[in-house]
């Protein structure tokens, strides 16, 4: 998947989908290092994209205390 087109809802599925894989022991030694090394990005690509959100929540609920007083 391309990484431009990743939003948060397609990564955490993708997450869910190989945490379920790994659990369940389906995945093989040898793609095991390449799944979590996939893993790793998209964690890393959720963490941005909630840290993002929390930063745009924040400034608008700031926005909105300085209009009210």
């Amino acid at each position: 998947m391309e990484e431009q087109s990743l939003t948060y809802e397609v990564a955490f599925e993708e997450l869910k989908r190989i945490a379920k894989e790994i659990e369940s022991e389906s995945v093989s030694v040898d793609v095991l290092a390449e799944k979590v090394k996939r893993a790793s990005v998209l964690v890393t690509f959720c963490q941005a994209k909630l840290r993002s959100a929390e930063s745009e929540v924040n400034n608008i609920i700031a926005q909105m205390d300085q209009n009210t007083r």
